[in-house]
């Protein structure tokens, strides 16, 4: 039996292995233990009974915005549905808080795609630009992400 829930503390080097191994193989940019830390209260674990088995954050940008990040599942749960019910997690939430947009930066947009996020620009999201992307040592070079937006509604639907 499966949970979706927030972390524990005492899970955050789980959570770093998880992730490292996703980086490991090109999925997702690398996080610091510090910054799982400090950044605990914006993610939510899958956990069976072999551990924390996928991930995913929600990190608020502005009232209007929030960006979903870090979505990981284990290899042994891969394409079982496990990642829309990680990503309807933090979907739910950011409802919940009234942000009526979302996006993501990608090396899968097609899972992407099938929740209801539309393909865009990094010009359109200048924020990301001015606050992530330009550290990032792929901005401008070898970025190989692609941005999507999804918009929401307070009642949950997505709007078309």
């Amino acid at each position: 039996m499966y949970k979706v829930r927030k972390p524990k503390l005492s899970e955050v080097v789980q959570l770093k292995a998880l992730i490292d191994h996703a980086v490991a193989r090109g999925l997702v940019l690398p996080r610091t233990l510090e910054e799982l830390y400090e950044n605990v209260r914006d993610f939510y674990v899958y956990a069976d009974e072999k551990g924390l088995a996928g991930c995913v954050s929600l990190h608020i940008d502005m009232e209007d915005l929030a960006e979903v990040r870090t979505l990981i599942v284990r290899d042994d749960l891969q394409r079982k549905g496990v990642g829309r019910i990680l990503l309807q997690a933090v979907l739910s939430e950011a409802r919940e808080l009234g942000i009526p947009k979302v996006y993501v930066l990608t090396r899968c947009p097609e899972f992407f795609e099938k929740q209801g996020f539309v393909k865009t620009t990094l010009e359109q999201l200048p924020y990301k630009i001015r606050k992530d992307c330009a550290r990032c040592p792929k901005y401008g070079v070898t970025c190989d992400e692609i941005p999507m937006t999804l918009q929401l509604n307070s009642y949950g639907n997505k709007k078309e």
